[in-house]
This record gives C-alpha cells, sequence and structure tokens, in this order.
C-alpha cells in the first residue's frame, strides 16, 4: 500500500506526458518574437531574480494567460474550483483549512501549501524530492486521481475546446504563444500557469523594509527582540527556516547550487520507533528509506501570520501552538490512534531538541513572525482573480 502513491504519481506523469496527450500536447511552435529574456521582475534591488526552465522563458503575456487560468473554474469537473480555490491571495495563497478539499469533497491528505515566493522552491509540495518544476506540478491537481483536486482525468480534449471556442482564451494564448488552435495545447496551459505562480514574489514585509530597506522603525522592538531569538543557537529556528526565504530549501540566480532539505520535527512518534501517520510519511512514501519516516520539507515563513492552521497536515492551529511544539522538542499526543511523545521520535531531526522560553520572549518570536506580513502582496491586483 505504501507504494500506492508513488506508482499514482509515475503513471499519472507518464500518461500526461508521454501517452495520454500525445494527441493533445502541441509540437512547441513558439516563435522567438513571442518570449521575452528581458522579463521586469520588479524585485527590490537586493533579491536575487528565480531561475526559470530554459524551456518556458517569462513573458507578461504568457503570466496574464496563466492568471486567467489559475482563477478559471471551467478547469474542474464541478465548474465551481479553480488553483485560486485552495490557494487564496488574502492568505498568502493557502486556505486556511487543515488539509486542502478538492472539487469533489474529497480531501486531500495535506495542508494546501503557501504559493508565496513559490518561484525560490527547488523542490515542490510537502514532501516529494521528484517534484522539482512548477510545469510539472501543475499537472497533479488538474488531472490527479488520488486524491481528486479538479478532477479533470478524461477531460483533456474538452479543456482544449472550451479554450479554443472562448474568444478571450483565443487572444491571450495568441499573444503568449502565437496564433492558431495548435497553440492552444496542453503544453501551453502548465507552462502559463508556471509563468504565473513564478510571479507570486513576496518581498515587502515591514521586517524586509527594516533589514533590507533601512528603515530602522518598520517593526517594533518587540519584533527586533523576537528576531535575535530566531536567529539564536538557543532557538535554532534559523537552521530550517534560514536565508531570504526562510527555508532551507532554496535557488536562486546567485546560489550556485540549490539547497534541498527535509525534516521530522516530531510531530508524531506513533509506535515509539519514529512512526507517523500511514497517509502521512513525508519523504518516506518516495523513497523507502527507514530514516525517512516523517520528514517534510520546511515551508517558508513568509506571511506565516496568515497561513494557519500549521505543518503538514495543518494539524497545529496557531502560531503560540507551534512555538509551543518547538519550545517542548516535539509533540506529545496523549490517546487516539496517533498517541505518542514526539519528543522521543528517534528520527527527530537534532535542531528540534526543545528551548526554555520566557512569556515575553514568546510575544517578542510572535512579533516577529507578525513582522514577515506582506499586506503589498496579498492586495496586488496583479495576482487577483481577473473577473473581481
Amino acid at each position: 500500500m505504501r507504494r500506492l502513491p508513488v506508482l499514482i504519481f509515475v503513471c499519472v506523469l507518464s500518461c500526461l506526458l508521454a501517452i495520454g496527450f500525445k494527441r493533445v500536447l502541441a509540437v512547441e511552435s513558439v516563435s522567438s518574437e513571442l518570449v521575452s529574456s528581458g522579463y521586469q521582475w520588479n524585485l527590490p534591488d537586493w533579491a536575487p531574480k528565480p531561475i526559470v526552465p530554459a524551456d518556458n522563458p517569462m513573458s507578461q503575456a504568457k503570466v496574464e494567460l496563466g492568471r486567467h487560468l489559475f482563477y478559471e473554474q471551467r478547469l474542474s469537473i464541478t465548474g465551481d474550483h479553480s488553483c485560486g480555490s485552495c490557494h487564496l491571495q488574502s492568505l498568502a495563497f493557502t486556505d486556511g483549512k487543515p488539509v486542502g478539499i478538492g472539487a469533489t469533497g474529497e480531501q486531500h491528505p495535506r495542508n494546501s501549501m503557501s504559493l508565496t515566493n513559490i518561484a525560490y522552491n527547488p523542490v515542490l509540495t510537502w514532501a516529494n524530492p521528484l517534484m522539482t518544476q512548477l510545469e510539472q506540478q501543475a499537472l497533479v491537481p488538474l488531472f490527479g486521481e488520488h486524491p481528486v483536486e479538479l478532477g479533470m482525468v478524461g477531460k483533456e480534449n474538452e479543456i482544449l475546446t472550451m479554450l479554443r471556442n472562448d474568444p478571450q482564451y483565443r487572444s491571450l494564448f495568441a499573444s503568449a504563444f502565437g496564433e492558431g488552435d495548435a497553440n492552444i495545447n496542453l503544453n501551453h496551459l502548465m507552462k502559463a500557469i508556471a509563468a504565473f505562480e513564478r510571479t507570486l514574489i513576496s518581498f515587502n514585509s515591514p521586517y524586509d523594509r527594516y533589514r533590507y530597506g533601512g528603515e530602522a522603525n518598520a517593526i517594533s522592538e518587540s519584533a527586533k527582540r523576537g528576531e535575535a531569538l530566531f536567529h539564536s543557537e538557543r532557538l535554532e529556528c534559523f537552521h530550517c527556516h534560514g536565508g531570504l526565504n526562510f527555508s532551507d530549501s532554496i535557488m536562486h540566480e546567485r546560489l550556485a547550487f540549490q539547497e534541498i532539505a527535509f525534516h521530522n520535527t516530531g510531530l508524531y512518534n506513533i509506535d515509539g520507533k519514529g512512526a507517523y501517520p500511514p497517509n502521512n510519511t513525508g519523504i518516506y512514501e518516495i523513497t523507502h528509506e527507514p530514516t525517512d519516516m516523517g520528514r517534510f520539507k520546511a515551508p517558508t515563513l513568509r506571511n506565516i501570520a496568515l497561513t494557519a492552521p500549521y505543518m503538514h497536515d495543518g494539524s497545529i492551529a496557531t502560531l503560540e501552538e507551534a512555538i509551543d511544539h518547538y519550545k517542548a522538542g516535539g509533540r506529545t499526543i496523549e490517546s487516539g490512534r496517533y498517541a505518542g511523545i514526539g519528543s522521543e521520535n528517534p528520527l527527530k531531526s537534532h535542531f528540534i531538541s526543545g528551548f526554555e522560553l520566557t512569556e515575553q520572549e514568546k510575544q517578542d518570536l510572535l512579533a516577529f513572525l507578525h513582522s514577515l506580513t506582506d499586506e503589498t502582496f496579498i492586495h496586488n491586483p496583479a495576482f487577483g482573480d481577473p473577473q473581481d
């Protein structure tokens, strides 16, 4: 049973990329005039540019098409869901639920991850080291069946017919990829959504203005004390949530190598040997290495005050509870099928060792985390639903 998700993933991608879509995935025919190598990222001077795949260069036309497709509810089996249903701009592109809920009501085993600065992520989703490109990842919610998210498997030709018969999409695809029905294909659909997602960049929080912008009073004194705690060896937070994106999985133009890491935080310890719930075993699900049990990616902490509930399964409701979890060096579940002492998980990261923290220090840490909220990001009309 543990191999089932892997097999499903392989089958889905194999079908989509090699066999099932052969008739509908058009051959690349983008003229050099229609793509721009000089895309303006609108980044602050201190921020590096994301790395973009060579076969999907950025262009404003492609981004605008991707924005429409990201919010397009006709790309769901029920006609009332879109990518934007689980990734709300007002919540930093999360949904406020413990786990994602698909178009048919089926629950995803994991929390909807924030798309904040997704362009800087060398691996995508919570625990799949094989998922490295947004163009690849976008296939899963659209066509995946376990669980159903948008539920469009088998509807490939219906999607293309809908897009080709819509005058606005005909115009948007033509601007991005060139005129003609052949350029309205699933390959270009995925590339456009990925291009839009790469623009979801958040570098204008009060903390950014304080740390990088020279605004000494952009954050409170309490937040400054919290920053010092966050980066202290006593709390260890920065080891897994460091760098410009507050995550230790990062890539951008100034790094010689991609940095990728997964961690067991002692959230569960069902059998005393480190076991996690069977539907959420981390990268063990992919690698089948016993030491990978419960290892998940450390998500960005940018806009973290907006993205509750927390952890890969949404099982911690508030930031206060999240701090308590790390303070204890793991979570203890007293009863039920997942009962266990997480702080005694033998597979836990050595950074999750627990620490002492006064109430004032906890409030300082919270003030720092709240200073990472970027109001311009969640109100930028360029990221919003074009129908609003």
